[in-house]
């Protein structure tokens, strides 16, 4: 007779329920599925302070960019009192609250937060056009696995027609020779210059060096940081550069000379530390007095800044007016160290 065996707590619950007739049920079972992250194609990293006039217009801008998990945005915040923050996270913005290091140094913790493949970096009063945006995502995205037939196909001209490999918007042109190369080809570059757009009095300034105005912005990850300067930071890369030859970065910068005014106000004041660091010290009738007029007479004669009406001279004119502040606060700083 074979032995009896032991019933378990388990086998009784699942007799208690059988009927006769029916088949006993068998027990569900869930299997531990492997769960895949969808890749970070793009990240776009900004700082912000008090943006929230701004920074609504900035992120909408992007949102192609980002869409269905394949991008991310990535805000520092220096301890906004206003609405910038929830209108980040409104974006769906991971946001991280710091206190202010510099500007460089809060760009650059804005990009070590980073996990996508490509890094976009903008200011808050700044957004990409139609065409920047779609050049973007198309080099960002959509290129990988492409063939050369595939890449004339990835947008298409302002008119709706598709563009050739050699004349589509994506077009770059690498920044140590003058022929044009092909998608392909840019996507190689570690950085990615864009030319920026300046708007004064509710102007687009189109000459005296304010256009094209270019600006390193997109660079892969790991390849670039902003270098250490208390102003006027540059991104610098670890590899070749290309220049985006369509699109722009919109930059919505002096809605009135009071902001303008405080701005260079601002600018001038570390530009001079900067420069003190630098060694310059003393006053300068040169730097003080004949470099902000020759400054005046080649942006807005030489390089045609006049073009740009009664907004251009106002704009050359104050601008002139910063480089004279900048080296009046050089010697400030350094007579006051010495007495």
């Amino acid at each position: 007779m074979p032995p009896k065996l032991e019933s378990t707590a388990a086998d009784r619950s699942v007799r208690a329920t059988q009927r006769p007739g029916r088949a006993s049920p068998r027990p569900f079972r869930c299997p531990r599925l492997p769960v895949y992250s969808l890749p970070v194609h793009l990240s776009v990293v900004l700082i912000t302070h008090n943006e929230e006039f701004n920074l609504g217009r900035t992120l909408e801008s992007v949102k192609p960019l980002v869409r269905n998990g394949q991008g991310e945005i990535i805000v520092v915040d220096s301890g906004s009192t206003d609405h910038t923050v929830d209108i980040a996270k409104s974006f769906g913005a991971k946001v991280f609250v710091e206190p202010w290091k510099g500007y460089s140094a809060q760009k650059n913790s804005a990009i070590e937060k980073a996990a996508g493949d490509w890094i976009l970096s903008l200011d808050a009063d700044e957004e990409l056009d139609t065409d920047a945006s779609r050049v973007i995502f198309s080099l960002t995205s959509e290129i990988d696995g492409a063939s050369d037939s595939e890449l004339g196909s990835l947008v298409t001209g302002s008119s709706g027609d598709s563009l050739d490999t050699v004349e589509m918007v994506m077009a770059f042109e690498e920044a140590t020779e003058s022929g044009k190369t092909t998608l392909r080809d840019a996507a190689q570059a570690s950085g990615i210059w864009i030319a920026r757009k300046n708007e004064f009095l509710g102007q687009w300034i189109e000459h005296g060096g304010f256009w094209p105005d270019p600006k390193l912005r997109l660079f892969r990850r790991g390849r670039g940081r902003f270098e250490d300067r208390a102003v006027h930071e540059t991104v610098i890369v670890n590899g070749p550069t290309a220049n985006l030859k369509h699109g722009a970065i919109l930059h919505h910068c002096y809605p009135t000379l009071s902001d303008y005014i405080d701005h260079m106000n601002r600018y001038s004041s570390l530009g001079a530390e900067m420069a003190v660091a630098e060694g310059r010290t003393g006053f300068s009738v040169i730097n003080i007095g004949v470099r902000p007029l020759v400054t005046f007479l080649y942006n807005y004669f030489v390089r045609l800044g006049f073009l740009d009406g009664r907004k251009g001279l106002l704009l050359h004119l104050y601008h002139a007016v910063y480089v004279s502040w900048k080296y009046a606060k050089v010697w400030e700083l350094t007579h006051s160290r010495k007495s």
